[in-house]
């Protein structure tokens, strides 16, 4: 069984939901409802850069451990101030149903 110190959870994070609205021309507008609060523990993994049109462009992933929740979908964000994580995928780490991992892309403006 996995055990984690409950200090490592020291980030306090929202956690987003995607909605879509229409905007009239047939397309849609992507708005972002809060769905919870959570303390979390985010942890860097990789970062990797690639040249596109604009210049190069880097790509930070994460892992973020929070208190498990049944409610995730991918498409989701976690945003901690200024910084918002992309949900990618999740995975229950040890499965006893205490904890999600989640693997995020930190989005860069």
């Amino acid at each position: 069984m996995l055990t984690l110190d409950p200090g490592a959870f020291s980030a306090r994070l929202d956690l987003m939901m995607p909605m879509a609205a229409p905007d009239g021309q047939g397309g849609a507008t992507i708005t972002y409802t809060l769905v919870a609060r959570a303390w979390a523990r985010i942890e860097p993994l990789s970062v990797a850069s690639s040249e596109e049109a604009s210049g190069e462009t880097f790509r930070v992933t994460h892992e973020i451990w929070f208190r498990a929740r049944s409610d995730l979908v991918s498409g989701m964000r976690f945003v901690v101030g200024a910084r918002v994580f992309r949900l990618a995928g999740f995975r229950d780490p040890d499965e006893t149903g205490r904890y999600t991992v989640c693997r995020c892309e930190e989005e860069r403006p």
